[in-house]
């Protein structure tokens, strides 16, 4: 089923997990059942879902049969009543999900919608949106990413070359901290080519702990 399997379930997928689960569950609770059966079914089902997301992908009209379309759900700061109850959604609802948001006024919201999965997507007016760097003329850096080049004491060296370095180019910058492969538990290389390590030794825990 993909990634869509683990976080944003569309509909139909949801319901193919759940009758996966009841076939299993039957399996496991009649030993009389004999388990080709169930294989086999589980096969089958795991076809049939395959087929359908290969469908619904070639035919629009298709998945719009079997799954729910984006509904809107405020339009300029103002409920549209009518579709909260056609998607059976109460107020307290949607006030919930905008403060999720952190929207505390609806008369902030320009647009906001029912996805397909249940959330909710909503765009503020322009007037409340957040300033970017952008809106004040700053140029931010163009890469922040810092890069894994050593792993539990391996090095990745295909990362290396696309950072257009080297192994040897590592085994001098770890000189320079005085600190060998062997040290290393972890090291990464951002776009800058700064090095940043941790080490073997640093296993102990740290007071304090994060608790609940």
């Amino acid at each position: 089923m993909g990634k869509r399997a683990i976080g944003e379930v569309p509909v139909f997928d949801f319901l193919i997990i759940i009758v996966l689960g009841a076939v299993a569950g039957a399996d496991i609770a009649d030993p009389d059942i004999p388990h080709v059966y169930t294989f086999l079914t589980i096969i089958a089902i795991g076809v049939l879902q395959i087929i359908v997301s290969k469908l619904k992908l070639k035919h629009r009209a298709f998945e719009r049969m079997i799954t729910f379309e984006p509904t809107i759900v405020i339009r300029n700061g103002v409920f549209i009543v009518g579709n909260l109850k056609k998607i059976r959604y109460s107020l307290d609802n949607v006030l919930q999900m905008l403060r999720e948001k952190d929207i505390f006024d609806v008369n902030d919201v320009e647009i906001a919608l029912i996805e397909p999965n249940g959330k909710l997507t909503a765009f503020k007016k322009p007037h409340k949106l957040t300033i970017t760097a952008e809106d004040l003329g700053i140029k931010k850096a163009s890469d922040n990413i810092a890069y894994p080049v050593i792993i539990e004491g391996n090095i990745e060296n295909q990362i290396l070359t696309q950072l257009h370095l080297n192994e040897q180019w590592l085994i001098q910058e770890l000189q320079k901290k005085d600190l060998k492969m062997g040290d290393i538990f972890y090291a990464s290389v951002n776009a800058n080519h700064e090095l940043h390590v941790s080490l073997n030794s640093h296993h102990k825990s740290f007071k304090p702990e994060i608790n609940h």
